[in-house]
């Protein structure tokens, strides 16, 4: 077990644990569902075009900053400009709030594989009422299943970087990919599954065909692409910071930021032909991952071998980001521990978070998606149930305005400043494209991310 921050051991390793991060219930469950609300191929079209714009441009500068400093957000800001690192403790609250209730998610998502595997003794389940059983109305039952959720979180991130996080992502993330490939070609092949196909990539701009419908799929996808890349969560600075100095940053940026969209648009490609096969609506919300694909592998051929499959690597997906999602926190307090003069005690500092991931996710699964009263004294912000309360502060605000504030300091304070770091593995070709996008059209896009989100829960 490492006692302090710790390195990577390959590059392979850092691609893992970042996609890792970065690869969770960001694609397999919203971006779906999302991309169902924003049209299907609207929603697509205008996601390529922010990924390229905003999610290209951050990823690599954040990485780059981790590296350069060889520390997480909130040190890391202030060795870049000393009147920003405000805004790296905004980045390193991110995940505080993202975990307090992922790991909610992350223990309903073990119900559902655990009762895969017992699909295989004859145990049948009714989608909507396992769904209302385990996420509506038993907060205790998932009380259960949220605390083994996060104590496999802890553990893994108490194993250190290359010890746990690195470990645990080289097998995982391969793993999903593979099940991930077997499901859609399982999906595909479904009767009336083309017109789920259709749905994503048949030419159509039902979601732009207005001013105010395109605006309201940009809110979508902007915000999909923040949550889903992990973007100003402090969490690819953290896994920068851990990056030998001779790897390619670009490429690796490239690596992440597209094998990320490759999982949602497989994901997509894995639950809209289904959807479509057993005329499910595409929208359908959050119950598209819980209800309607259960529904779905209920009702197939074969369908409780893809149902486990399905469930494992949605497991491994949710695991991987808590993972990053802790780290990001994790090494930010390491590195006020170093500060100090202190000792950098992983086992201690992890526990510590571990304790408020528990307190966080206890109000959230107590609240049952805002169906119990339990707690409803903190239905706060003017938000309707608790996972709102920690989504409004975390995607709502903190990602996209922190990742502005870091355009406007890398493209108008310091216009040069990773140049040196991402030179040291390329030699920068895409040097053109990132300054124009991180200082004049990314900015443009992230303003009306901002304006977006803030209207869509506060609106």
């Amino acid at each position: 077990m490492e006692q302090g921050k710790g390195q990577f051991n390959s590059n392979f390793g850092f691609l893992m644990a970042a996609l890792g991060s970065a690869v969770g219930l960001g694609n397999l469950w919203s971006f779906p569902y999302k991309m169902g609300l924003g049209g299907g191929f609207a929603f697509l079209v205008i996601y390529a075009v922010l990924l390229v714009t905003v999610g290209y441009p951050l990823l690599l500068a954040e990485i780059a900053v981790g590296r350069k400093s060889q520390k997480a957000a909130i040190e890391a800001y202030s060795d870049v400009h000393r009147g920003f690192k405000f805004n790296g403790v905004l980045q390193t609250a991110v995940p505080f709030f993202l975990i307090a209730f992922y790991c909610t998610f992350g223990g309903y998502i073990m119900k559902y594989l655990v009762y895969s595997v017992l699909a295989f003794g004859g145990k049948s389940v009714d989608p909507d009422a396992f769904f209302a059983s385990s996420l509506l109305s038993n907060g205790g039952e998932a009380l259960i299943w949220m605390a083994v959720f996060l104590v496999l979180t802890v553990v893994i991130v108490i194993g250190g970087v290359s010890g746990g996080i690195e470990k645990f992502c080289k097998i995982a993330m391969p793993a999903l990919f593979v099940m991930l490939v077997v499901i859609v070609i399982r999906a595909c092949t479904l009767p009336g599954a083309g017109k789920g196909l259709e749905f994503l990539f048949k030419p159509h701009f039902e979601g732009m065909d207005s001013v105010g419908d395109f605006f309201s799929t940009l809110k979508l996808a902007g915000g999909q692409m923040f949550f889903s890349l992990s973007l100003a969560s402090g969490c690819l600075i953290a896994y920068g910071s851990y990056l030998g100095k001779e790897e390619n940053l670009e490429k690796d940026a490239a690596v992440i930021a597209i094998g990320d969209s490759l999982v949602a648009v497989l994901a997509g490609m894995a639950i809209m032909p289904a959807c479509s096969s057993f005329g499910i609506e595409p929208g359908a919300g959050p119950g598209l991952l819980f209800i309607s694909m259960q529904t779905v592998f209920n009702g197939m051929a074969g369908g409780k071998v893809f149902g486990f499959l399905f469930w494992l690597l949605v497991f491994f997906a949710a695991l991987s980001s808590s993972i990053g999602m802790m780290e990001g926190g994790v090494s930010a307090i390491l590195d006020n521990r170093i500060k100090a003069g202190k000792p950098a005690k992983r086992l201690v500092v992890t526990l510590i978070m571990g304790v408020w991931a528990l307190i966080g996710n206890a109000l959230t699964t107590l609240d049952c998606l805002g169906a119990a009263k339990t707690v409803s004294w903190f239905h706060i912000l003017g938000q309707p149930d608790v996972l709102d309360v920690w989504d409004a502060i975390a995607e709502g605000v903190l990602m996209p305005l922190t990742g502005l504030i870091m355009a406007i300091l890398l493209g108008w304070v310091v216009p040069k400043y990773i140049d040196d770091e991402v030179e040291r593995g390329s030699g920068f070709k895409s040097k053109g494209m990132f300054n124009f996008c991180i200082r004049y059209l990314g900015p443009i896009f992230m303003v009306l991310i901002v304006y977006g989100q803030l209207t869509s829960f506060w609106g």
